[in-house]
């Protein structure tokens, strides 16, 4: 069965000068996110972007994916900490999504650190946003376990 989700965004002015609301139409989980050029390029100043979202939808899926594959091998964690850094930068006289970056720190019983790094690196190329990233931008994960 699939599943579909849809965001709504109100833009009014210009690219530079104008700014938006991004709305999670389907879920409802958040409304009226504000988003403008200058969050995407300069500083944030309180508004979201696109490749925030991006980041957020990348570390969510990704934790989702890593845990699923620790369950499936027998050791299901009890925390995973995931973050996702988006880059967006001026390639070749326009402005690209260059980079994913993931950082995992995990809390997994009966687990060493080479086990979590290569389900980590697993669930980095496999989850469905890296599915859909992969081949457009660069992807890495950086996993330990907590001490």
């Amino acid at each position: 069965m699939a599943a579909t989700r849809r965001a709504d965004v109100v833009w009014e002015g210009s690219l530079a000068r104008g700014s938006g609301k991004v709305t999670a139409s389907s879920s409802k989980a958040f409304g009226d996110l504000p988003v403008s050029w200058a969050a995407r390029t300069e500083r944030s100043d309180g508004k979201t972007s696109p490749e925030e979202l991006v980041a957020a939808a990348h570390a969510s899926c990704f934790a989702m994916a890593l845990s699923f594959g620790l369950g499936n091998a027998g050791n299901p964690p009890d925390r995973l900490t995931v973050s996702a850094t988006v880059t967006f930068d001026q390639v070749d006289g326009g402005w690209k999504v260059k980079s994913s970056a993931l950082t995992v720190t995990g809390k997994v019983p009966g687990l060493d650190d080479a086990g979590f790094k290569q389900a980590a690196e697993g669930a980095k190329e496999n989850c469905p946003i890296s599915q859909a990233l992969k081949g457009n931008v660069e992807l890495s994960v950086d996993a330990s376990l907590e001490s």
